[in-house]
């Protein structure tokens, strides 16, 4: 039986990988158990109304979260149109994309969005996803820590696999994981100086994030 004190190292551990993004990299965040890699959360994990499908009128108003309680009408990011097309630009304006889906995710809990466009052998995206899982059940929530893809480079030459690389210049805003009684779990300065590689590849007429690396993590 695993002790008291293992699940609070587990914990203190999933809470800095999920709120610090370069350390996402670290495995088993979530204390009920460690999610298979590259696979979907069960429908008991993932709460049901941030579904997409439940998604706010157009009249509704975006209230992010903040100490109070968790964001409200959340937008779902929309491909946008140079997404959808096999260039360099269309490549770069996916890898951006990918990270609204991210942060729609961190917001509401959801991940339908982020895994049609994502392989499941992407290994970063499997080791943050049951961080966030956690602190968006049973209550609880997350303030900022949205990432903001500041800038992007490709030379987009597709490798002998199919894919291609893009550089990612990131930036994080501080965030704070809030419990069930609004209290502090735990709280992380911004991060300015963050950069990821995206394997990417088109394939019947869209993107798919194949993996994402952290450039020195």
């Amino acid at each position: 039986m695993t002790s008291r004190t293992s699940l609070s190292g587990l914990r203190r551990v999933c809470t800095a990988a999920l709120m610090s993004f370069s350390l996402v990299m670290v495995a088993g965040c979530s204390g009920g158990g460690t999610q298979p890699s590259g696979s979907p959360p069960s429908e008991s994990q993932t709460p049901a109304a941030s579904s997409p499908s439940a998604a706010p009128t157009p009249s509704a108003s975006y209230k992010p979260a903040d100490a109070t309680g968790k964001a409200q009408n959340v937008p779902i990011p929309v491909l946008p149109e140079a997404a959808k097309a096999e260039t360099k630009e269309g490549a770069i304006a996916f890898a951006k994309h990918w990270y609204t889906l991210l942060n729609y995710a961190y917001q509401t809990g959801e991940f339908r969005l982020m895994d049609e466009v994502t392989d499941s052998s992407c290994r970063l995206c499997a080791k943050v996803r049951p961080g966030i899982v956690e602190w968006n059940s049973e209550g609880r929530w997350i303030a900022g820590g949205l990432v903001q893809a500041k800038g992007a480079y490709t030379n987009f030459v597709k490798t002998t696999e199919g894919s291609y690389q893009v550089t990612t210049q990131l930036e994080q805003s501080a965030g704070t994981l809030y419990r069930a009684d609004s209290s502090v779990e735990k709280s992380v300065p911004a991060s300015q100086v963050l950069a990821d590689i995206m394997i990417l590849r088109f394939s019947d007429g869209r993107w798919t994030a194949m993996d994402i690396d952290r450039i020195g993590a």
